[in-house]
């Protein structure tokens, strides 16, 4: 049984700001992708209860695998037409029946490891005919915005580029993990930072203030806009901007950039324009998996941009999977050996300090539970 105060937003993105441990989440995601599942499970959900199909079969999605390897139950549910669920309402999940105050107000299948691995099966079938219409879809707008890199008029802003590294932080898969994995490269060449929408925060939780924010807004906290120096907000190239009331009512200062393309394609562009010498970027979308998972049918935009910069651009995405070190336990003992070595030896010679030195011998080897080291010198 599942039972909990629920939390409800359809935007799961939205959600997850409110959401605090142990709540359940009722959300409304087809499809649920990877930064969405990655940021339910940091809030320590109790469970997550969908609307809509976890996995329907169009591409595979590993959201839900995410959560299942997480420990959280995922839940696709069917909730009865007269019944609308409010945050901190009270409710349990019994033998596949949802309940409100002992009342049975709708039914849901719990997605397990077999049923996930089924589904995911079948969507992977359809791999290849997504990947035709991918294509031809990410053509047909690299025809429509090549004026992404062609044309474009980057604004002016008080930051300097010219000669410096630019470190472009996007809200992707593993972009946390990323960010922490280059960790050294940021404080020694420590590069201009530019966040696009919610990378901004995790740019905070790391201890980098971003030099600039750039995105619609729609997913960065107010205490991010507030700590970043500059606030591009993207408008489509009709001059509409989704993002600009919240920065209006914020009381903030913005520069408005009109430009076809996602964020994260135009904060490389600004990069690039603007004399960046390496453009190093976390967690961004490179491929198809990412984009159907944004709900966008092509990537012509990202294709031109990657053109256009070449080997200036660095993509870092994924840089956390390739070597996560391990101290191994003969490192241990060699490190204790110099350490316990010297200080024998000095007990030795020094009998004032022998029955120290053989009380912290005492301590370590209960601490670590070794075996007597150099008994005879004790």
């Amino acid at each position: 049984m599942i039972r909990g105060r629920v939390v409800v937003d359809k935007r799961t993105k939205e959600l997850v700001k409110r959401i605090k441990a142990n709540q359940i989440a009722i959300i409304d995601h087809q499809d649920i992708d990877h930064v969405a599942s990655q940021s339910l499970v940091e809030k320590q959900v109790k469970a997550v209860l969908n609307l809509a199909p976890s996995i329907s079969g169009n591409y595979p999605n590993n959201g839900p695998s995410i959560l299942l390897e997480a420990g959280i139950p995922l839940i696709d549910i069917n909730i009865n037409e007269d019944v609308s669920l409010q945050d901190g309402d009270y409710i349990w999940f019994e033998n596949g029946n949802l309940f409100r105050k002992d009342r049975k107000i709708g039914r849901g299948v719990v997605l397990t490891k077999e049923i996930i691995t089924a589904r995911m099966a079948k969507a992977r079938v359809n791999m290849e005919n997504l990947l035709s219409d991918f294509i031809d879809n990410t053509l047909i707008y690299a025809q429509r915005e090549k004026n992404l890199i062609v044309d474009l008029n980057t604004p002016d802003i008080g930051v300097s580029f010219k000669g410096k590294h630019v470190l472009i932080v996007v809200r992707g898969a593993n972009y946390k993990e990323d960010l922490k994995a280059i960790r050294s490269y940021i404080q020694e060449l420590k590069p201009v930072i530019i966040a696009v929408d919610g990378g901004a925060d995790a740019c905070l939780e790391n201890g980098y203030q971003p030099d600039i924010v750039i995105g619609d807004m729609d997913s960065v906290s107010d205490h991010a806009l507030k700590k970043s120096r500059y606030i591009i907000v993207h408008a489509y190239p009709d001059g509409r901007a989704p993002g600009l009331k919240r920065i209006k009512d914020l009381g903030l200062d913005y520069i408005l950039f009109p430009a076809p393309g996602t964020s994260e394609d135009i904060a490389m562009i600004l990069a690039h324009d603007k004399g960046a010498e390496l453009i190093v970027a976390v967690g961004t979308h490179s491929n198809m998996v990412d984009f159907l998972e944004k709900g966008r049918a092509g990537m012509g935009s990202t294709f031109l941009v990657r053109l256009k910069l070449g080997d200036k651009l660095v993509d870092a995405k994924g840089v956390s999977k390739l070597y996560q070190s391990k101290i191994h336990s003969y490192y241990w003992l060699q490190v204790l050996l110099a350490f316990l070595l010297p200080l024998g030896l000095i007990g030795f010679f020094s009998p004032s300090l022998k029955h120290i030195i053989q009380l912290l011998a005492l301590r370590i080897k209960l601490i670590f539970q070794l075996p007597e080291i150099f008994p005879h010198l004790f």
